[in-house]
């Protein structure tokens, strides 16, 4: 197998001292324009690559911020990594991704190995408790509910509570009276868009009820199967998330019901298929992507020292994005 080619190797072919040529190639400190076109022309000859990690070791900083991300598979989190990548760098900051959900606990002692200048965590991370103590050597953020705190992070994340308080006024302003919620129990999210659920619809005297599901599709499509086939099945149906409600509508479906004709549907998180002209799902913008934007900006400040060791919580105010899958149910609309 052929050697890697080393910065000792692009010194040589530069005629420089292999101090210079590291110079030169970070852009640090002084060397003549002469010399740092030699390196640069000797790296590119050569095809040298620089090792991230053992730069890292030879400087105070690494410029690199691991993101643990709960679950890729979640279409929700494509516009907070968006936001949190351009805000990081936008801060000088590169983000190095990973996945909870396959890798874990040892995923925090990955970064830390790589001398992370901070961590940001995006979900709930189930399990996460033991793993989020051990960040306590670098600034961490965090974007969306998590079920545990890293020490000293700050929280970024979505009123959910609200959003879900959101839903139901427009289901009974378009003379809704008997809803259900299919839920996901258990999840931070879950619970707190339940009790906003809960509290408004018993606020508003409507006949309500909540149905176990979960935060996937086929969790809602079971779920919403076994409500939408019972006779006294309600006139809207708010899942927990888009996921769930892409299920639920599946469900429909094979049901023989119409949505919104017979059965409004909203969903949760504003996700690219809710924005699907043929589908027009009923949904709440969390304002995923300002939330990683906001959570890039203080990490920044943190890790350059610009805010004191204790995190703060923002709760992002959501917005109700209503479309074609909700509808006056069949009575009113006659």
């Amino acid at each position: 197998m052929a050697r890697s080619v080393t910065i000792l190797d692009v010194a040589a072919l530069a005629g420089v001292s292999k101090s210079a040529a590291s110079l030169a190639l970070r852009g640090t400190g002084y060397v003549s324009e002469a010399k740092r076109r030699a390196v640069l022309e000797a790296a590119e000859e050569l095809g040298y690559r620089p090792n991230a990690a053992a730069r890292a070791m030879g400087s105070a900083r690494s410029g690199i911020v691991g993101l643990i991300l709960d679950d890729l598979r979640n279409p929700w989190f494509v516009p907070a990594v968006e936001g949190l990548s351009e805000g990081l760098h936008a801060v000088g900051l590169r983000p190095l991704l990973g996945d909870w959900r396959l890798e874990g606990a040892s995923l925090v002692e990955r970064f830390l190995e790589l001398r992370v200048e901070g961590i940001a965590a995006v979900g709930t991370l189930d399990g996460a408790e033991r793993a989020l103590a051990r960040i306590a050597p670098v600034r961490a953020v965090q974007v969306g509910s998590p079920r545990a705190q890293a020490p000293g992070a700050s929280i970024v994340t979505n009123d959910d509570a609200e959003g879900a308080r959101r839903v139901v006024r427009h289901l009974a302003a378009l003379g809704h009276r008997k809803i259900a919620h299919l839920g996901a129990p258990g999840t931070a999210v879950g619970d707190a868009r339940r009790a906003g659920f809960e509290a408004e619809a018993r606020s508003l005297g409507l006949e309500f009820r909540t149905v176990d599901a979960g935060l996937t599709e086929d969790a809602g499509y079971r779920a919403g199967h076994g409500l939408l086939a019972a006779p006294d099945r309600p006139t809207a149906v708010f899942a927990v998330n888009d996921m769930a409600a892409l299920g639920a509508l599946s469900a429909a479906e094979e049901l023989g019901l119409s949505v919104p004709a017979d059965v409004s549907l909203a969903g949760y998180d504003d996700t690219p298929a809710a924005r699907l002209r043929a589908l027009g799902l009923t949904s709440v913008d969390n304002a995923s992507r300002e939330a990683g934007r906001m959570a890039a900006r203080l990490l920044g400040e943190a890790i350059e020292g610009l805010s004191g060791g204790e995190g703060q919580t923002i709760l992002l105010t959501p917005e109700l994005k209503a479309r074609t899958s909700t509808a006056p149910p069949p009575a009113v609309a006659r």
